[in-house]
């Protein structure tokens, strides 16, 4: 029973072996809960402000372009410098953009230009800081305790997608914005504290400075390694043709519902992830992650049949979860393999890929599903999104067979990329 219960119960080892990986995951957890409190607040003002949908959709827009421009800079300086030091830099600077949400929120009549502003700039320094947020795990555990990493990560950021949204709803309820938004700065606050408790995570001895040739290289590596290519196509796949997000106002519609299971829908996949993350310990038990990426995706892609053919609320609901762990499942095995397989060095690099990677599918994704579901319909989007993720990571698959055999004891057993104690210093 004792070996059952750690099967399926998420491994807290590396939390009780590792101070650092504690503080760092504390540390995400509280900021990411602000700033998921700040994602409601900002369109919910703009709305406000303006009474028009189109302006609150063009904040994606605002945002999307500084992610795109500074993602492969932060990668760059991720393998370059203290990454400790890159969060802690960026985080103070988030803080003052949240307190200038604050100020704008407590005028008389704010300014939307400023909340555009702010959101783009938000969204740059996040490009700026994700690879070195990314690149810190792996040096802070051991290479075998990287599967339990990825889920207590993956706990952590899943309980503020879900707890996040929902406490920002009752705060702008309560408090109104100025006190939504200083919730965040007083995040960030507790953030930086716990980030000033780590020991600092200096960059590889063998670290290029940051240029275009460096960012060049980081995409050369993961050119010659199909294990990488096989993580972000098929992720791109599964989120460009099975990404509904933007049909989910019309289909709480259809559905017969309104604002209430709107929001059931926006949170189904992030209980999905949570179950998929408390019951993980299984995880480390898996070898084949590549097979198991590609198993996971389609399981996501299954799930959004199911909401497209759901004819009540509670079906839809159960492929919405279904969806979110699956795609959680499939995260947690991608960021195995990517931490397993690329040199400390260029972790920063990777990891600014990554992110553009993981930040465009949803994106362009929703772009889809939007079209198709104005020449064929809200279901037929869903359904046949649903499919054409399913057949488009199976091709995915059979186009990259090495991804599909790619077996983490393999990487395991050769010369360790880095750990927790050699490479850190006081």
């Amino acid at each position: 029973m004792r070996r059952l219960t750690r099967l399926a119960l998420i491994d807290i080892g590396p939390l009780r072996r590792h101070r650092d990986f504690r503080l760092l995951v504390g540390a995400r957890a509280v900021s990411f809960l602000g700033s998921m409190v700040t994602y409601v607040a900002v369109p919910y003002q703009v709305y406000r402000l303006t009474g028009s949908s189109l302006v609150v959709g063009l904040l994606g827009l605002a945002e999307l372009v500084p992610l795109l421009l500074t993602a492969f800079l932060g990668g760059a300086l991720a393998d370059a410098v203290d990454r400790r030091r890159m969060v802690q830099l960026t985080e103070l600077a988030l803080a003052g953009a949240s307190g200038a949400l604050v100020l704008n929120a407590a005028l008389a009549h704010p300014q939307l230009w400023l909340l555009f502003v702010v959101a783009a700039l938000m969204a740059g320094l996040d490009g700026l800081q994700r690879p070195s947020l990314e690149a810190l795990e792996p040096r802070l555990v051991e290479r075998d305790e990287l599967p339990a990493a990825n889920a207590i990560s993956s706990l952590a950021m899943t309980a503020g997608m879900i707890g996040g949204p929902a406490l920002g709803g009752v705060l702008i309820a309560t408090i109104g914005l100025p006190g939504t938004y200083g919730l965040d700065v007083v995040t960030f606050a507790v953030s930086l504290g716990a980030l000033r408790l780590m020991r600092a995570v200096p960059p590889p001895p063998d670290a290029d400075r940051p240029s275009l040739r460096s960012i060049a290289e980081g995409f050369r590596y993961a050119r010659g390694r199909p294990e990488l290519l096989g993580t972000y196509g098929v992720d791109m796949v599964a989120m460009f043709f099975g990404m509904p997000n933007a049909l989910f106002p019309a289909l709480a519609v259809k559905l017969g519902g309104g604002a209430s299971l709107l929001g059931l829908l926006y949170a189904a996949p992030a209980g999905g992830a949570l179950l998929a993350t408390v019951t993980s310990g299984w995880v480390a038990r898996v070898h084949r992650h590549g097979a198991a990426v590609c198993v996971a995706a389609a399981g996501w892609g299954v799930g959004i049949v199911v909401v497209g053919f759901a004819p009540g609320v509670a079906l839809a609901l159960a492929g919405l979860v279904i969806a979110g762990f699956a795609d959680m499942v499939s995260g947690i095995f991608r960021g195995t393999i990517w931490n397993q397989t690329i040199p400390d060095r260029l972790r920063g690099r990777l990891a600014g890929i990554e992110q553009v990677s993981y930040s465009s599918g949803p994106l362009l994704g929703n772009a889809e599903a939007g079209i198709v579901a104005s020449l064929a319909g809200v279901r037929a989007s869903i359904v046949s999104g649903g499919i054409l993720c399913i057949a488009g990571v199976g091709l995915a698959a059979a186009l990259l067979p090495a991804f599909w055999r790619y077996d983490g004891r393999a990487e395991l057993d050769e010369t360790p990329l880095g750990g927790p104690a050699s490479e850190l210093v006081t």
